[in-house]
């Protein structure tokens, strides 16, 4: 485990990003993120990417600064689909008011991309996913169910415009839900990406040491993806993720397959899943609706009981 006084956040929580002080007023996020292409057209890819990149920098509370371009590309392809990733990546920070400034590009058998970002916070006030309290509501600020879109993609059967609100939804920055928690005051946060809502929940409760409570019919879900799901379309991260939080997460007896996979379903860029005090529940959707936060969506609860565990109710 690393230690050192000034790592405000390290790894032994498995938050979204470390934080290190560098003096008392100033303290630096740093994260890195990037994977295989989610959708074919090139600039969609690159902007979802950074924005799934600067979530990390987000769900801790902070400002990206600057980033670093992250690449894999077969030398085979045209060198114009890596110039629109990169220009998607580029027109996706820019939005996000931070600077890339330079990168590393290797050939690749498979083409990836992200970005590795610096931000910025204040000491002391760095949102980290091990500080929920008994008590809070959980807040989600996207819906869920990308990963059953993007494989319905693969699989040809995903309808365009499902892949569209997908695609939207992915590249939206998570700046607005960011900025509301940090203007209100919460008591953690984690973005949804690929371990699901239950895996990254499952995270939260373990490093706060607390339980939670969440309704399946309160989550918020993408269009088309209750169908696709009925069509046995489910990527095998999200089968994946079913079976490592298996001894964290009690079901209901009364959910279906489907819906136990959604709720794990391996999200790519989604929304920040915030704990805040039920006095300022108000507050934080009133702060979100003036950033232009179209989601949300109240899920669930922290309990004092079971610690480490989920309770998953219809």
């Amino acid at each position: 485990m690393v230690s050192h006084p000034d790592l405000l956040v390290g790894i032994e929580t498995g938050d979204d990003a470390a934080v290190y002080r560098l003096d008392e007023k100033t303290a630096i996020i740093v994260t890195v993120d990037f994977f295989t292409p989610i959708t074919d057209d090139p600039y969609e890819f690159g902007s979802v990417a950074a924005a799934n990149s600067l979530s990390d920098v987000y769900a801790m509370g902070g400002k990206p600064l600057v980033a670093l371009n992250v690449v894999g590309f077969p030398a085979d392809l045209a060198v114009e689909m890596l110039g629109d990733v990169l220009k998607g990546g580029y027109d996706k920070a820019t939005e996000a008011g931070c600077l890339i400034v330079g990168g590393h590009t290797v050939d690749d058998a498979e083409p990836k991309y992200g970005l590795s970002v610096v931000g910025l916070v204040e000491p002391g006030k760095e949102v980290s996913n091990a500080n929920a309290k008994p008590g809070d509501v959980l807040v989600l600020t996207k819906p869920i169910g990308t990963g059953i879109v993007t494989t319905g993609v693969k699989q040809g059967i995903t309808p365009d415009a499902i892949l569209k609100q997908a695609v939207d939804t992915m590249a939206e920055l998570n700046k607005g839900a960011s900025e509301a928690m940090m203007k209100v005051g919460v008591n953690s946060c984690t973005d949804i990406t690929g371990f699901g809502l239950m895996g990254h929940l499952s995270g939260m409760v373990k490093g706060s040491k607390v339980g939670a409570r969440i309704r399946v019919a309160d989550v918020p879900v993408l269009p088309g993806v209750w169908e696709l799901l009925e069509k046995g379309t489910v990527p095998g991260g999200t089968f994946r993720n079913m079976s490592s939080v298996a001894d964290a997460v009690d079901w209901d007896d009364g959910l279906s397959d489907q819906q136990q996979l959604l709720m794990c379903d391996a999200q790519t860029s989604g929304g920040l899943l915030i704990s805040v005090p039920k006095a300022k529940l108000d507050q934080l959707v009133a702060e979100l609706d003036a950033s232009g936060v179209q989601t949300k969506a109240v899920v669930g609860e922290i309990t004092a009981e079971n610690p480490g565990r989920i309770s998953v109710s219809a």
